[in-house]
């Protein structure tokens, strides 16, 4: 029941804050803060029991809610060690979340409901992890996108808000219609939505290769949205149009981890569709060294970490599509916690500074020490500076890379992890060290903003050294305990710390790290030296490979309002004018001649009686 607790209490909370509380600020924020707490507690005591139980039996718990002929659809929970992990970033980094909210929105006119709408976001993704079925998981999919749509839409009265949440919700919608139309593949070849009972199936063999590549690859394309993989990615860096704890939110260990953590959830689906999975490889592949080299030409301080997001959950998918999911998971984690630092930190920022340009900042360092501190601790976890948690993790997504024998996206995560480094480089030298250009008075964050900075800082640096193999049996390696739940399709069978491959990245690394030091660290420079120097490139990836523009020019203007008009043409002079406004007036006509025969005069009945009797007999007689 406790599980069940865990899902209901968030629900419990946002409708109360919504309906009871939202005139009590004080109290709304605290109920949001106590449920998420409450939840990261339920959760406490199954992870402290993981490491000794890696391979833990699943705890399945569900009720029929739809039982009709030929069809049984169950609401259930699952707790297995993907779960556990997954529930545990969820809750923990949602606390802190929550604690750094309530300073940062303070006096903000819309508080209540901004903690009501975080209660319903954090309902919803717990919804998601806990789900045992495929239909469940999609209601809750689609409940994330609806509090997601109210949380990037908090600052509804500003367009580019307003428009950044429905583009969210839109973009979503399409690989949402691959993900249900997968849904249905995967029933029709097995008669079930539960995962654990798929899985079954295909493996004793039930299922052919032609439905499961068809199936994974519909699968895959609602985590192409929901974790912004290209071509659905462009509505992820518009969403920093959202308070930046929502940017934390969403960026960081939740709404697009959802993706990735179903990925995981099927891994045994994918690890049955070799096909499939080349596909998911090079597009998560793709991603990543697509968003790294869009991040170079950004000057927005939350822009910029959100392209680093994008980039990272293309290492994520990458990890899944050669196989190594564990090490996707792993990824996941530390992700979590160094990059809701960043973005905490970016928060603390702008609170201080009025300002998302990092051309209007510059040495903030003697002023925000402790803002400065922990966002360079989560740099270095974000880049995979040895030892910090990215660079265990980062190790093991290239080292499964490298071992599939996939050199080319081995290659390509490597010039990545060289690019990441040179505009998280640019970032915190620009922000923190750079030439002071920033008006006013900037002062540090108030503690209730600066402890969740310091304790997921502490996390960034640690975190990694859950995969680390010295470490058994204490932790164990963390790649083992995620890959418990997937069997065989976790990441490897046993793990090994490849020294040539995290050679190599930390070449990478530390080469991007000396190269962004040495051209954003000299005195004077107002702007960005690559727009200077590489006009043309700089414009190009400012606009993001103008693939937003090839949307909006294309897509929306010639195939989405051509099929409008269309539409529109059909139904104004067809529809209606034709068959609507045609039926009607025919309806009139005859009712106009039929009036006629209304007259109220008794002779003209009995003439019209007469007459049809009279025909009736010509009739019969002729037919005698």
């Amino acid at each position: 029941m406790d599980i069940w607790a865990l899902l209901v209490i968030p629900l419990i909370v946002s409708v109360f804050i919504a309906l009871v509380t939202r005139k009590n600020e004080e109290l709304s924020s605290y109920l949001s803060i106590g449920a998420v707490v409450i939840g990261f507690l339920i959760v406490l005591p199954y992870l402290l029991k993981l490491p000794g139980d890696p391979h833990m039996h699943p705890i399945e718990q569900a009720f029929t809610w739809i039982s009709i002929k030929g069809l049984k659809i169950e609401m259930g929970t699952l707790i297995d060690p993907l779960s556990i992990i997954m529930l545990f970033v969820v809750t923990f980094v949602g606390s802190l979340i929550h604690i750094y909210s309530k300073g940062y929105m303070h006096g903000d006119p819309g508080y209540s409901r901004f903690f009501a709408c975080l209660s319903l976001f954090i309902f919803s993704m717990l919804g998601i992890v806990l789900s045992n079925n495929l239909i469940m998981i999609f209601v809750f999919w689609e409940l994330v996108g609806l509090a997601s749509y109210l949380l990037i839409g908090y600052y509804f009265e500003k367009p580019s808000a307003a428009d950044a949440a429905k583009k969210a919700f839109l973009v979503n919608r399409i690989g949402d219609f691959g993900f249900i139309l997968g849904i249905f593949v995967i029933y029709y070849a097995t008669g079930t939505f539960n995962f654990i009972e798929v899985e079954h199936h295909i493996a004793a063999g039930h299922v052919s290769s032609g439905t499961l590549t068809l199936a994974a690859l519909l699968i895959f394309c609602g985590a192409v949205g929901k974790s912004a993989q290209f071509p659905l990615h462009v509505w992820l860096p518009d969403a920093m149009e959202g308070p930046t704890p929502v940017s934390a939110l969403i960026h960081a260990a939740t709404m697009v981890a959802a993706g990735v953590y179903m990925l995981a959830r099927t891994s045994f689906l994918y690890a049955a569709a070799p096909d499939a999975m080349v596909i998911v490889a090079y597009i998560g592949g793709f991603t990543a060294l697509m968003a790294a080299l869009i991040a170079l030409a950004q000057s927005d301080i939350k822009r910029i970490i959100a392209f680093s997001t994008l980039s990272s959950l293309g290492y994520m998918v990458l990890a899944i599509g050669v196989g190594g999911t564990g090490a996707g998971m792993f990824y996941l984690m530390t992700h979590a916690f160094f990059k809701a630092l960043l973005f905490l930190g970016a928060g603390s920022v702008i609170h201080a500074c009025h300002t998302n340009e990092i051309w209007e900042m510059g040495q903030l360092y003697p002023k925000m020490k402790t803002t400065a501190v922990t966002f360079f601790l989560g740099s270095l976890a974000m880049m995979g500076v040895f030892p910090f948690s990215g660079f265990w993790s980062k190790d093991e997504i290239l080292s499964a890379t490298f071992q599939s024998g996939n050199y080319f996206l081995f290659a390509m995560g490597i010039l990545t992890a060289f690019i990441t480094a040179v505009f998280i480089s640019k970032l915190v030298v620009v922000t923190f060290f750079g030439d002071k250009k920033y008006h006013g008075h900037p002062h540090e964050s108030p503690k209730v903003m600066t402890i969740p900075l310091i304790i997921l800082s502490v996390f960034a640096v640690v975190a990694g050294f859950a995969g680390f193999p010295g470490l058994e049996p204490n932790f164990g390696t963390f790649v083992h305990t995620a890959g418990a739940a997937l069997g065989e399709h976790g990441a490897h069978a046993e793990h090994h710390f490849n020294f040539m491959v995290a050679s190599l990245s930390t070449i990478a690394v530390l080469g991007g790290i000396l190269l962004g030091w040495s051209i954003y660290s000299r005195k004077g420079m107002k702007s960005d030296v690559m727009a200077e120097r590489l006009p043309f490139t700089y414009k190009f990836l400012e606009n993001r490979f103008y693939i937003d523009h090839i949307y909006d020019t294309y897509f929306v203007a010639w195939i989405y309002n051509g099929l409008a008009k269309i539409l529109n043409y059909i139904e104004v002079n067809i529809i209606i004018i034709f068959i609507i406004n045609g039926s009607a007036y025919t309806v009139r006509q005859i009712g106009k001649g039929l009036r006629l025969t209304t007259t109220g005069q008794l002779q003209n009945y009995a003439f019209v009686m007469v007459g049809g009797v009279l025909v009736l007999m010509i009739i019969f007689a002729a037919i005698l």
